[in-house]
């Protein structure tokens, strides 16, 4: 017994070697994970990997649901995992030249829809298995497919890649909400950062009206995001194309760029490898998730707001005068119209840091302006309605400012 111990225990430290020499050789690892079922959590994390590869990263997407593999079927994939050339591993399924994709599904023989009945333990393992068994390439992204929940497959993925980040599905109700607000939880217990959120399914444009309808409410993600100091990544509408493309194992959807949803993907896709590139910068003492405040809580924030006529002015670049309000215990303390210096390219979001801005409210603002001030460090809120500065730092403070769209068109 004792012997079968101890070959246990040496099976076990030469797994976790390979586990650590595999995971070094992969730069970003990004968790997508929701708290429930049927938000479209396999085809964000899907289309993501295709997108990263597209643009030619080096991705591995690892479908760790095993219970319900859906990632196969959705890329139309028709490969199996075969040995390694150099022995001793196996090789993921290769769906493009820069992207190879490994599940449950392409081991499960000719029956496809046979059940996966497993318990823990056991799951752990294949989980395990996925990283050390398989010869993964070097990867700029491994792209991680989670069932819905907080079981043991992301228990296991926080557990055996301490350095992966989670990006967090939604639809915009409450149902769904209030389980992500649990998967939020789940990040932080675990010492997981968070990306973001992605709000799924956000409106649907009817094809004979064109009005939009939101079947599953709105703004929930946005709100969810502000409340728990989370970055909003984007929002996808609800796409019948979507369906027709999963359903064929197309992801031809991507180069259709006449689609609404295919251009808010491309800047979730532009946030997560901003996001990404900034967390992998972060210096190791902040590398810890912690629980974030709420937004607006913390005390001593300033909060920039345009002005014209006493209201908030459309674009921040051309107003009369910025409203600086300070605030302290989630309480608007102090508000002080300062004239902002002439419109130049970088001027203003230099002079707004210079000033002491902790929040902008904008109703319309340049990217180059916003890259410049989150840069800084500065929160960016866009598409604030035309209220006074001081109603919107009370919204902004008991979390109900509503945005919108950018005004700004450059």
């Amino acid at each position: 017994m004792a012997n079968e111990n101890q070959s246990r225990q040496e099976q076990q430290q030469q797994q976790d070697q390979e586990i650590k020499d595999s995971l070094a050789r992969i730069k970003h690892k990004i968790l997508v994970m929701s708290g429930k079922g049927g938000v479209g959590k396999s085809s964000v994390a899907a289309y993501l990997s295709v997108a990263l590869a597209k643009r030619g990263y080096k991705v591995g997407l690892m479908d760790v649901d095993l219970h319900g593999p859906s990632i196969p079927r959705m890329l139309g994939l028709k490969g199996t995992i075969e040995a390694s050339a150099s022995g001793g591993k196996a090789r993921a399924v290769r769906y493009i030249p820069n992207m190879e994709v490994i599940s449950i599904e392409p081991l499960m023989g000719e029956n496809k829809d046979a059940a996966t009945i497993w318990r823990g333990p056991l799951k752990i393992g294949v989980i395990r298995q996925f990283i050390s068994d398989i010869e993964w390439a070097d990867l700029d992204y491994m792209v991680i497919d989670s069932p819905p929940g907080t079981g043991d497959e992301p228990l296991t993925v926080a557990q055996t890649v301490p350095d992966a980040k989670a990006l967090i599905v939604t639809t915009p109700q409450e149902v769904s909400l209030a389980d992500v607000r649990k998967s939020i939880n789940f990040c932080r217990q675990v010492n997981m950062k968070i990306l973001g959120l992605v709000e799924n399914m956000s409106g649907f444009k009817c094809p004979h009206c064109g009005k939009t309808i939101d079947i599953f409410k709105t703004k929930g993600g946005m709100l969810t995001a502000k409340k728990e100091g989370l970055r909003l990544l984007g929002t996808l509408p609800l796409e019948p194309e979507v369906v027709n493309r999963g359903d064929q194992g197309s992801m031809a959807l991507l180069d259709d760029n006449s689609l609404v949803l295919t251009q808010e993907f491309n800047k979730i896709v532009d946030a997560v490898v901003e996001a990404s590139e900034q967390n992998t910068a972060a210096a190791p003492e902040q590398a810890k998730q912690a629980p974030v405040p709420e937004s607006g809580s913390a005390d001593g924030k300033v909060i920039a707001v345009p002005v014209s006529d006493g209201k908030l002015a459309a674009h921040f670049g051309h107003c009369e005068n910025f409203a600086f309000m300070e605030t302290r215990d989630g309480k608007l303390r102090k508000t002080e119209m300062r004239e902002p210096p002439a419109h130049e390219p970088g001027v203003l979001p230099q002079w707004l840091h210079e000033q002491g801005a902790d929040v902008v409210i904008v109703g319309g603002m340049g990217q180059r302006a916003q890259e410049l001030l989150r840069e800084k460090g500065v929160e960016v809120l866009i598409g604030a309605p035309m209220d006074s500065p001081e109603s919107l730092a009370h919204q902004y403070l008991s979390n109900t400012l509503m945005t919108g769209d950018n005004m700004c068109d450059h």
